[in-house]
């Protein structure tokens, strides 16, 4: 069909892979005289893909097919790798969504604005701990490590999770450097050594998934211990 816009005839056509049933469309471009409409990425679409893998994956687990997912959600396979690239980003985003806000509240309770950095780490330590000893944490932890190898999920894991981690860190390091807190270093370098010193007395017993559950009492004592290696490295010689 043909219509007029400012004057200008342009002809407007679909192309047949589009599916009219989803909406909206949007206009994007103006080309040869065309005006091309083709089906927006929408968020909604998005989170209702995210909600029906969630149930499928806490059901079935991650072995579950993408075309368990895809029936479930209607459509085709093509419309959810449009979304995502592929079941272990599927799979990563769900396990994101779930736990970013917990996330985020353990990078927040970091206050640069105290004077006592070893009281602030201390504080940050424990809530990091408990997030990462948490049974949902440890349990997505074991499958990305299993998967690892085989699949992009340990990727993901390392890049989205584990690397965002630490370089949050080391941006509240660099700033407690240059405040005179703590020694000049490579803030990078020291995020690495503060994550597995808080680790160290609890990370061979996750790997090994052996049966212990991490008390509050343990964290603290844990965290105490480490945080003091690392001021005892790390700390202003003023």
């Amino acid at each position: 069909m043909e219509l007029s816009i400012a004057g200008l005839k342009c002809t407007m056509w679909y192309s047949t892979r589009i599916d009219f049933k989803s909406k909206p469309y949007s206009t994007v471009l103006f080309k040869g005289g065309r005006v091309t409409h083709m089906k927006m990425k929408t968020d909604s679409k998005r989170q209702a893909i995210l909600d029906v893998a969630a149930e499928a994956f806490r059901e079935i687990g991650f072995g579950v097919s993408m075309s368990e997912i895809t029936a479930r959600v209607g459509g085709s396979k093509a419309t959810i790798y449009n979304y995502f690239s592929s079941k272990e980003e599927l799979f990563f985003e769900v396990m994101f969504r779930a736990t970013e806000a917990e996330f985020d509240a353990v990078h927040h309770s970091i206050d640069l604005m105290k004077d006592d950095t070893h009281e602030s780490l201390r504080h940050f330590g424990e809530r990091l701990l408990t997030f990462l000893y948490s049974p949902q944490i440890r349990a997505q932890r074991h499958l990305a490590i299993s998967e690892s190898g085989r699949t992009e999920l340990g990727r993901l894991m390392y890049e989205r999770g584990v690397l965002r981690n630490q370089n949050l860190i080391a941006e509240f390091l660099r700033e407690a450097m240059s405040l005179g807190k703590l020694r000049q270093a490579d803030p990078s370098v020291a995020s690495q050594h503060l994550c597995s010193l808080l680790e160290s007395e609890l990370l061979d017993r996750f790997l090994y998934q052996l049966p212990v559950e991490v008390s509050a009492e343990e964290i603290k004592a844990v965290t105490e211990r480490a945080v003091a290696v690392f001021i005892a490295a790390y700390g202003s010689r003023v």
